[in-house]
């Protein structure tokens, strides 16, 4: 703290000495003398006009620019008198929104096709081309394979935790064993596509959240899940009926070249 106290002493009596005589040439000497005083403060004396907590951006990775586009495509949305947030585009990887991109598969257009291992869901579209959204995914050891159809659609659904879910931890799980109303706290997020095989519910839904952090990631208790401004329009998009098809770890990555 001493070069910092120095410092301000220096720029007190300067300034004090100038006070009574004013001219350009103090005014320029103050402003210069302050301009050093503010770029050499030491981290702890800044440290009072700062907001504590942990960064938010990990140390080195980089975020890409994102365009305009996407803060009006991912701003606050009234959904019927629920409130979506705006998210904050600029702390996000762009990998992880909402675009158009090359996509190279044998599936029908309207198929959706999710990849867990590449945390992407694309809904194939003409002409060799794809919506793509980002997507959080189940824990290893958790992840549906396979195909499945939509059989129900829902906006801001209620969730119930599966048995399997309660008992791997109660604590968290047991008090919502009777189910948890929509809303924006709903683990659910706005909405749902429940995905259904041969006529049975494979209790694997897609669908939105409230922890918009982790998409891109490995965190969700066996769902697929997106940003809840993604998940509506998918919603859209998608009528029930609509097949869906989780790939493998074999499968991955081969319909686009990112």
């Amino acid at each position: 703290m001493r070069p910092f106290l120095a410092a301000s002493a220096i720029f007190t009596r300067t300034i004090a000495a100038k006070a009574a005589r004013p001219s350009r040439k103090s005014r320029g000497l103050a402003a210069t003398l302050l301009r050093v005083l503010l770029v050499s403060l030491p981290p702890l004396a800044m440290a009072a006009c700062t907001t504590a907590g942990p960064a938010t951006q990990a140390k080195g990775e980089a975020v890409p620019a994102v365009s305009s586009d996407y803060a009006s495509m991912y701003s606050a949305i009234d959904d019927r008198g629920t409130v979506i947030p705006a998210l904050d585009v600029s702390k996000m990887n762009k990998r992880n929104l909402r675009q158009v991109v090359d996509y190279k598969t044998d599936q029908p257009v309207g198929t959706i096709v999710v990849d867990p291992h590449a945390r992407f869901l694309y809904l194939v579209m003409e002409g060799g081309k794809a919506m793509r959204y980002g997507v959080g995914v189940a824990k290893a050891g958790l992840e549906y394979q396979g195909d499945a159809d939509i059989a129900r659609k829902a906006s801001w659904p209620n969730w119930t935790p599966t048995p399997n879910m309660i008992r791997r931890d109660p604590q968290r799980y047991q008090k919502w064993a009777g189910g948890m109303e929509g809303g924006i706290r709903n683990p659910l997020g706005a909405r749902a596509l429940y995905l259904y095989k041969n006529g049975q519910d494979t209790l694997y839904r897609i669908h939105g959240t409230n922890e918009p952090w982790s998409i891109g990631k490995s965190v969700s208790s066996g769902c697929i899940r997106l940003l809840n401004h993604d998940i509506i329009d998918l919603h859209r998009r998608v009528p029930k009926g609509s097949r869906v098809v989780v790939l493998d770890a074999a499968q991955s990555g081969k319909g686009e070249k990112i």
